[in-house]
């Protein structure tokens, strides 16, 4: 894997490359105009990890260049990082300072494996040290005069242990068409990378589901589902464009935080449900029954229009036929070849209405979609 080269005197001319080949390479489905939406050209990820490389008394950063010979075989090269223009500008105060103070210090710098940030734009920060031995009351000590000394949140990890000193998340605020919205975002489980370009990806959404654009067309509006929901980023931020809401997601960390970010935007018209979205499409099929699926109150909702956001293996052949059942479809891909193989079924039943890039990765190959189909 290369590490991203930032120049933001060349980012300009690479988005317009990449924006070239993705109109080329999604040709065949006569999509209408894409739009692009441009990140900041530096200091534009809120998360990121290294290693801790230790020689003799001193100790730095560390990523790795990953490279293959003609022969196939893997060359891991480590590459010592003082700062980093990917990562934010919280980040890049922090990596100094931090790394003076772990230096100096024995008890923080013994055995310590990995160091983790995640930051907000309003400059919470929260730094995960992740170490290869116990961690005892020492540690504690000197970590919580740490956390005071550069105003941030620590956790410390190790086998079976996981100390929270303050808190294990930070709280994310991202005004979108004029109202602010507040994302519990909780360490060690996704969250969308680039603030900016995650507002932009809300907005867009926002603007493609809008009731006036369904009455415009004579329809109903109806209710939104929402398949592999996360944290609720888009179920916040959607849920007033419809009557009500019903979202999935399957990991157990992310519902509680949906949780909490539906109780901090006062959503009421929201419900998010802890369920893989194979199971659920059995549920909308009648092929499920249980609890959980009795909790949804299936029958009492109007769904017209469903909101996708698959991992990088897209949608598997079920959800993807349960998917082709609404009306219009939102589909936010991170995987151009998997959303490829999604589109060749989607548009056997759907056009493509709306086309966007987003673009989550600045100079690297790295597309991010958003896709607006409804039923021919």
């Amino acid at each position: 894997m290369a590490i991203a080269v930032v120049d933001p005197s060349q980012y300009e001319q690479q988005l317009a490359e990449k924006a070239e080949q993705t109109r080329a390479r999604f040709a065949a489905f006569d999509a209408p105009e894409l739009e692009v939406f441009p990140s900041p050209p530096s200091h534009y990820r809120m998360r990121c990890e290294f290693r801790i490389w230790h020689e003799d008394d001193d100790l730095y950063y560390a990523m790795f260049e990953v490279e293959f010979d003609d022969e196939g075989n893997k060359k891991k090269t480590v590459v010592r990082m003082d700062d980093f223009p990917v990562a934010s500008q919280r980040i890049n105060e922090l990596m100094p300072l931090l790394r003076e103070r772990l230096k100096a210090s024995p008890v923080l710098r013994e055995r310590l494996f990995q160091c983790e940030f995640l930051t907000t734009l309003s400059s919470e920060a929260l730094v995960t040290l992740i170490y290869h031995r116990k961690l005892g009351e020492d540690w504690e000590a000197e970590a919580r005069a740490l956390e005071e000394e550069l105003d941030i949140m620590i956790i410390g990890r190790s086998r079976k242990q996981h100390i929270v000193l303050t808190r294990d998340h930070v709280f994310e605020r991202l005004e979108v068409d004029g109202r602010e919205y507040v994302y519990q975002q909780v360490e060690n489980s996704f969250t969308q990378p680039n603030a900016e370009i995650c507002r932009s990806m809300l907005s867009w959404a926002r603007d493609v589901t809008h009731p006036d654009k369904a009455q415009a067309e004579g329809r109903e509006q109806g209710d939104l589902v929402e398949l592999y929901c996360g944290n609720g980023n888009f179920t916040i931020a959607l849920a007033e464009n419809f009557r009500r809401v019903l979202a999935t997601e399957i990991s157990r960390t992310s519902v509680a935080s949906a949780q909490v970010n539906l109780a901090a935007n006062a959503i009421d018209n929201a419900q998010v449900a802890r369920m893989s979205a194979e199971d659920f499409s059995l549920a909308l099929a009648g092929e499920k029954a249980g609890r959980r699926v009795a909790e949804m109150d299936l029958d009492n909702h109007d769904f017209r229009t469903v909101l996708v956001d698959p991992p990088r293996a897209g949608l598997d052949a079920d959800s993807c036929e349960q998917t082709a059942r609404y009306e219009r479809i939102v589909y936010i891909s991170c995987n151009p070849q998997t959303l490829i193989d999604n589109l060749e079924v989607l548009c056997r039943t759907h056009r493509i209405e709306r086309f966007a890039l987003f673009d989550q990765f600045p100079y690297t190959d790295h597309l991010e979609c958003g896709v607006y189909l409804v039923r021919r």
